[in-house]
């Protein structure tokens, strides 16, 4: 048995001491005694003795030494049980457990769990003294509902449970008979399905997790569907995550994975959704953690959205257009077929809404916003215990907060006093010396706190006020002793109506409350004060037409523009890390929203950044925009901001993908835009990253909008700036409409004008002239119209000035508009009624056109005329009227003397020379007639003046070709050449070849798109029937002409180089004879192979101007020019002249050198050789390869029997 230290300290009368049923203390003290202080403490020594003393301070010295030096530690560190327990789970015990706990015990373990646990307390051993009622020594457990004392071991092996998530337990033992005292464990056990997830069964004979009975699934035309899961093991199995069917099982909604990749089953038609969702090919979405994932489904638009790891994409799924989802239907999580596997793993927190949410709301989609359909709660299912398993670490799951909520719950109280007033936070960490009960220490605190601010210079309401146990204590020394010290943190917020009030800083609320610090109640001491002001959210408009105000944080409702009666919320939130901070959270438009809302910003979604639309897609979408503009009758700013955008997302498509609803999307930009509301204001601007549209009230009246200007905006507020007034300095665009625009209206017109459109194109793709490719768009798109009303052919133009969106080195601005009458309804560039003006620049362009419509400027890269200056533009054409005048008579000349005397015509080079005069005859006279016919403006007359000017000049490069060919075979391969049916076979060549080419053109393409009317010079001054596209000019002209062009260049060089050869061998003639007569030789030829429609390839840049008048000169004037070398000039033409046309002494006799024998034409024929290329193609007088003279030798025709070149 162990011995007792026994200790007794009396005042007065002095007694015997003796000990009482083993405890240190009487019970009670004895009648008459006097006060009487007893100290008494156990220990475990072989022996037990005692000591008297009187009261003196030496002796309580001593006794307090001897206290310090021989109890150990353990004994009073042990009593350490006023605890705040928030673990999962974990154990507690009495003091000094499992040795007796010591007397005069008060402590309190608080256990807490977050909302949706509740907490259970088994106790594995319990040893309370034991009284009735307890009396003495007790355990008290508070579960929320009920307090229940125990003592004894009767609550050994019982288990007790929470009825919330917070429990008390409270030990307090009185001074004498200790026991061993009791050891409980505590565990949390999930009650909310926030806190549980569930094991997908694999097999449909083991359980099922299914919709709760009383729970019924409405039939759903759009729905969003939201939920967690893991996958367990890496196995490529085909699986089923969710099934919902009807009666008889065909599945109504799924979603799993087959060999094909993830699909998504609505009403029997399956989504394929891989391209959505950011994984690798064989790539499981789900793993051993848990990811949520979003499915959006709207069967008016026919598009899957799948948002998943922050990502949005979506697929196209046509087939489910107007489907609907019957309801009633029966929802497993899981597999509901044999067939297919239930994905194995888990599935958490599935919720079902009936509406398509935007990828916006998805991404800030929070555990608080419930299912509308279907939630994550208890009440929404029916699911087996083995089912369930509780974890802490679910995303919704409930957890302690260690600080209490920064929003202000109560502010409500306070009016409007809390959005117009300035907000501080307060921290107050008490002290609690004399250990008061909790209850009592609040309410003193509390009423402390209000005092402390009554009367004060400040009208300031102390709100939220919050108190919180600290999560340990502090030992603090006092004389060498302990003293238990707890703490208490005191969490408010301060109003401050500083309407009309001074400045309040943080620091003046501090040292008031520092100083009121002796007015706490005994026992209480403040420890620390923080105080800090929370900021304040500034007024901002997002979307367009909700206007949120400059608030404190708080929760502010703004009335929908448009529907009364239902209002959009938004938050303002308070920065954690630094509460001068404040934030607006993203706005709850969803009580606004129309049913076209809902759709566009659906559509919306699908166009985002990172979304990748093929031509099929952006077709569809155009088309379910048009179907919103045309239902609506009044679009309002958020719907028209929504659509704009949608429009500017398409554009960052390729333009290849853009050409095929480019028409459409234009018309009902139109539309929208004709549609926007103005019943609330007199102007809107919508302006978006790649297009703006700006829309203004007008009257016929007034005509008050007279300039509309857009540019770049000063600041990063928006894409664009518009200016419906006096304009801006410098623009990307702008118009200025003519003072008498709107006069002589009907009345039916001037009913409809009501309002003056204007839309800006950043991006151009809507605009692509693919079959007229009259030029390359240069500059920004500026549309502009009046009312639903055509207004054309005005009096004063309407000037638009467009920036370019590049700078040209030469520039040569064509001012057009998008017809989109023309082109089968494709549109193209058009250039009537719009020319451009003289200030343009280099850089931009003014256009004034006679109508309105969509205006562009187009550069012009067919060739250079069009860059020329009005001067040379009319000295080009001068000159070139007056060359084609003089070369088309003299090619008549040449052609008619060819015709009337049959001599000269009887040899190859004569018939070739009528050939190619035939051919420049026609091209100079059709270049002539076409600016008049084009001046009638029909267009079958223009077309094929067009293509009768393309084929003659083919012709003409043919023929020039026809003779280089000619040469050579006549000087290169003159002994060894036979060519039956030579003309014949020049001819199908000469004039079949260019035939066919302009047949092949006129066959492939449309022949509005190849021939038409174009514009030249600098101010689009001249139109003239040619060829409008680029790749058919550049193909069978310039290129056709290139051929050409270098084959003469060839043979005029061999051909050159054979008359040098022979002539040289001739020493009869003197040095400068020769030269002159090479030179002679060199300039005819030079002609007649058309060497000079060489300097086109010279007119570029600096030299553009000079090589176009050399061009122009020497090519009007070709026909003159083989008139004088290839006909006047030669010495047979001159004779039949002279027999035939001349009278008198210039008469020349019947008799001639055609008479001659062969063998004299023989001997000079080598003779005459030089001398006839000089005055004809190979030479009139000469004789060889001619077809029909009865003098030609046969050794010029004798076939070689090794090079029999016969075609």
């Amino acid at each position: 048995m162990g011995k007792r230290f026994w200790i007794q300290i009396k005042q007065g009368v002095t007694g015997a001491a003796a000990p009482s049923r083993g405890l240190a203390l009487p019970r009670s003290r004895s009648p008459g005694s006097a006060s009487t202080w007893e100290l008494g403490r156990m220990f475990h020594s072989g022996r037990m003795w005692s000591c008297h003393s009187k009261w003196k301070p030496s002796s309580l010295l001593f006794l307090f030494a001897l206290y310090i030096v021989y109890i150990p530690p353990s004994a009073w560190g042990c009593a350490n049980c006023r605890v705040v327990l928030s673990n999962p789970s974990g154990t507690f015990t009495s003091p000094c457990y499992p040795n007796d706990y010591p007397n005069s015990q008060a402590c309190m373990w608080t256990l807490r769990a977050p909302a949706g646990y509740i907490i259970q307390i088994t106790f594995n051993d319990f040893d309370i003294e034991e009284a009735p009622n307890c009396i003495y020594d007790s355990l008290s457990l508070d579960n929320g509902e009920s307090q229940t004392k125990f003592c004894g071991a009767t609550a050994k092996g019982l288990s007790f449970n929470s009825s919330a998530n917070e429990m008390h337990v409270s030990f307090s033992s009185d001074f004498s008979i200790q026991k061993k005292g009791f050891n409980a464990s505590y565990i949390r056990v999930a009650v909310s399905l926030r806190n549980q997830k569930v094991i997908l069964p694999q097999m449909l004979d083991t359980y099922q997790v299914s919709l709760a009975k009383s729970v019924s699934i409405p039939e759903l035309r759009a729905f969003t569907l939201c939920f967690e899961a893991t996958k367990i093991g890496k196995e490529d199995n085909e699986w089923t995550a969710f099934s919902y069917s009807d009666a008889s099982f065909t599945q109504l909604l799924s979603f799993g994975k087959t060999k094909n990749g993830y699909f998504l089953s609505i009403s029997g038609s399956k989504c394929l959704l891989n391209s959505a969702l950011p994984v690798k090919d064989k790539e499981d979405i789900f793993t051993e953690s848990f990811e949520q994932l979003c499915i959006v489904w709207n069967n008016s638009l026919g598009y899957v959205g799948v948002n998943f790891k922050r990502n949005y994409g979506a697929v196209s799924c046509d087939s489910t257009i107007s489907k609907v989802i019957p309801g009633n239907g029966k929802l497993l999580l899981g597999s509901n077929q044999n067939e297919i596997a239930s994905l194995k793993g888990d599935i958490y927190n599935f919720r079902l809404w009936n509406f398509a949410m935007n990828s916006k709301i998805l991404f800030n989609l929070s555990c608080n916003v419930k299912g509308n359909v279907v939630d994550w709660q208890n009440d929404f299912w029916n699911i087996p215990t083995l089912a369930l398993k509780a974890e802490s670490n679910l995303s919704c799951g409930s957890y302690l907060i260690p600080l209490p909520a920064a929003e202000l719950a109560n502010c409500a109280d306070l009016g409007t006093l809390c959005q117009d007033g300035i907000i501080y936070r307060i921290f107050i960490e008490i002290q609690n010396i004399l250990r008061h009960p909790e209850v009592k220490v609040q309410s003193k605190v509390a009423e402390w706190l209000n005092s402390t601010f009554q009367n004060w210079n400040y009208t300031v309401y102390v709100v939220n006020i919050s108190f919180h146990l600290s999560t340990g204590e502090d030992k603090i020394k006092v004389r060498r002793s302990i003293v238990n010290d707890q703490r208490l943190a005191i969490w408010a917020l301060l109003v401050y109506n500083a309407t009309n009030n001074p400045d309040l800083e943080g620091r003046t609320i501090q040292q008031k409350l520092l100083r009121n610090n002796e007015s706490l109640d005994e026992g209480l001491r403040l420890h620390r004060v923080n105080v800090k002001r929370l900021g304040i959210c500034h007024d901002d408009e997002d979307p367009k037409g909700y206007k949120w105000p400059a608030i404190q944080p708080s929760v502010y409702n703004a009335p929908c523009p448009g529907k009364p009666g239902f209002y959009a919320s938004r938050t303002c939130h308070h920065d954690p890390a630094n509460t001068s901070l404040a934030y607006w959270g993203p706005p709850d438009i969803s009580n606004c929203s129309s049913e076209a809302n809902e759709v566009a910003n659906q559509i919306l979604n699908l166009t985002g950044d990172g979304q990748t639309l093929n031509s099929a897609n952006i077709t569809s979408i155009v088309e379910q925009v048009k179907r919103i503009v045309n239902k609506e009758e009044n679009i309002d700013i958020t719907l028209g901001s929504t659509l704009m955008n949608i429009f500017s997302n398409i554009l960052t498509s390729p333009d290849r993908d853009l050409l095929e609803s480019s028409s459409e999307a234009l018309k009902t930009i139109d539309e929208l835009a004709f549609k926007i509301d103005l019943h609330s204001t007199s102007h809107v601007n919508i302006t978006t990253r790649n297009l703006a549209l700006g829309v203004s009230s007008v009257s016929p009246e007034t005509n008050e909008i007279s300039n509309f200007s857009i540019g770049l905006p000063s600041n990063n507020e928006s894409y664009f700036q518009m200016d419906f007034g006096s304009g801006q300095m410098d623009p990307l665009a702008s118009v200025i409409l003519p003072p008498n625009l709107l006069e002589n209206l009907s009345e039916e017109d001037s009913v409809l004008v009501k309002r003056a459109q204007f839309t800006f194109f950043n991006k151009t793709g809507l605009f692509q002239d693919v079959g007229t490719k009259k030029g390359t768009l240069v500059s920004y798109v500026m549309a502009c119209s009046i009312g639903n009303i055509t207004i054309q052919d005005l009096k004063d133009p309407v000037q638009i000035k467009i920036k370019h969106t590049r700078t040209q080195a030469v520039p040569h601005p064509i001012c057009a508009f998008w017809d989109l009458n023309k082109n089968e309804g494709s549109g193209f560039w058009n250039t009537s009624g719009c020319v451009a003006h003289k200030d343009s620049e280099a850089n931009e362009t003014v256009c004034l056109c006679n109508h309105l419509t969509h205006f562009g400027i187009l550069m012009d890269l067919q060739g250079t005329a069009s860059q020329l200056d009005g001067k040379n533009t009319k000295v080009l054409t001068f000159i070139t009227n007056i060359g084609c005048g003089i070369s088309a008579i003299f090619s008549a000349a040449t052609l008619l003397t060819y015709v009337a005397f049959e001599k000269l015509r009887r040899d190859y080079p004569s018939k070739i020379l009528m050939n190619l005069s035939t051919a420049l005859l026609f091209l100079n006279l059709l270049f002539l007639l076409d600016g008049w016919i084009t001046s009638f403006h029909v267009d079958g007359l223009c077309t094929a003046i067009a293509a009768l000017l393309h084929f003659f000049l083919l012709a003409t490069f043919t023929w020039m070709g026809l003779e280089a060919i000619h040469m050579y075979i006549a000087l290169v391969k003159v002994f060894n050449t036979y060519i039956r049916r030579y003309i014949l076979k020049f001819c199908i060549i000469g004039w079949g070849l260019p035939a066919l080419v302009v047949s092949i053109v006129l066959a492939s393409r449309n022949q509005n798109e190849v021939y038409g009317k174009e514009s030249y010079g600098k101010e689009q001054g001249d139109e003239f029937c040619w060829i409008k596209d680029p790749v058919v000019f550049y193909v069978t002209c310039a290129g056709y002409f290139g051929l050409m062009f270098f084959l003469n260049v060839a043979m005029f060089i061999v051909v050159m180089v054979q008359i040098c050869g022979r002539n040289g061998k001739r020493s009869s003639r003197t040095l400068r004879e020769e030269v002159l007569r090479n030179l002679r030789s060199v300039v005819s030829l030079t002609f007649l192979l058309g060497m000079t429609w060489g300097f086109a390839f010279f007119a570029w840049g600096p030299l553009n101007v000079p090589f176009m008048y050399l061009f122009s000169i020497f090519n009007s004037l070709q026909g003159l020019f083989i008139f004088i070398f290839h006909c006047a000039m030669k010495e047979n033409v001159q004779k039949q002249w002279r027999r035939h046309l001349c009278c008198g002494r210039f008469r020349l006799a019947d008799n001639s050198d055609w008479s001659k024998t062969a063998t004299n034409i023989i001997k000079k024929s080598s003779d005459n050789l030089g001398k006839s290329l000089s005055s004809s193609s190979i030479g009139s007088n000469s004789t060889y390869l001619t077809s029909k003279s009865k003098y030609s030798s046969t050794t010029y025709f004798k076939r070689n029997s090794h090079t029999d070149n016969v075609f």
